[in-house]
């Protein structure tokens, strides 16, 4: 595991991301990205936009996903690797608080990593499924 944990591998370090991620560990996943780092949420999704440094993806994206959704994660499964390119195929599940509506959503991220962080995140989902949820 020490071996992982220190992993410069891109499929290694997103993985890294994803984990921190999913036990609300944001100092960790701030670890993973780069000081320049590009996050860019898909026009149609409720936090749409790009989001630069690693506090400002933290602040930006997963501290506003906590506020409006209880149990917000994402759940990796396929990585699909290509030198620095990394795209995963995942699952969006959370409860919306406000609707107490589920979303259990398929969703694609392309990351690019370099120098053992990430430097970009494209996000690609269904956003009317999102949205959905979030319709009272």
């Amino acid at each position: 595991m020490s071996e992982f944990v220190t992993s410069s591998a891109p499929a290694d370090v997103v993985r890294r991301q994803y984990l921190a991620s999913a036990a609300g560990d944001l100092a960790a996943l701030r670890a993973t990205l780069a000081p320049d780092v590009e996050w860019t949420e898909m026009a149609g999704f409720p936090l749409a936009g790009t989001y630069r440094t690693p506090d400002g993806v933290t602040a930006g994206v997963m501290e506003q996903l906590a506020k409006e959704w209880d149990g917000w994660t994402a759940h990796d499964d396929t990585y699909v690797v290509d030198g620095e390119n990394v795209v995963v195929l995942a699952r969006y599940t959370a409860t919306r608080k406000a609707t107490h509506k589920a979303i259990n959503v398929r969703v694609a991220h392309h990351f690019v990593v370099r120098g053992g962080l990430i430097v970009r995140f494209e996000q690609f989902v269904d956003t009317a499924l999102v949205r959905e949820a979030m319709a009272g």
